[in-house]
């Protein structure tokens, strides 16, 4: 036999309404999939990923130029403009040149103060450091 306390039913769903209410706040962080980008953003982003492939096939300088030069990069949203100094800060790194590899990390912590490597990425033995040392001169 089940016990039935008078007036719970509706207690129990005020609580069921505050734990699902309480999880729309979380939801708002959540970006909607089928949202449609803007189409500057869309364009910094195909600039960026181009740049990136350039990173990823070893052509260093053209990676640099590209990320540096276009403009829809720079028109995007904050996020591709940190991937994209970030992506110029390693390409420098790599090429031996630590200088404008620390004005790229100084340029995207300028940016964002809270910018900051993956953790795979701070450990790397050309990069680590350099980021590093900008992170701890701002």
């Amino acid at each position: 036999m089940k016990l039935q306390i008078p007036g719970t039913g509706c207690l129990a769903g005020l609580l069921t309404a505050a734990i699902l209410l309480s999880g729309c706040a979380a939801l708002k962080e959540i970006e909607n999939p089928f949202k449609q980008q803007s189409a500057e953003e869309a364009a910094g982003k195909a600039a960026l990923n181009a740049g990136i492939a350039l990173y990823d096939n070893g052509d260093y300088s053209a990676a640099v130029k590209k990320l540096g030069t276009a403009d829809e990069i720079w028109k995007a949203s904050q996020d591709v403009q940190l991937k994209a100094l970030k992506y110029m800060a390693f390409s420098y790194c790599v090429t031996s040149q630590p200088a404008p590899c620390r004005q790229q990390f100084e340029k995207a912590l300028k940016l964002d103060p809270a910018f900051d490597l993956a953790p795979g990425e701070k450990g790397h033995p050309l990069w680590g450091p350099v980021f590093d040392r900008a992170k701890r001169q701002r």
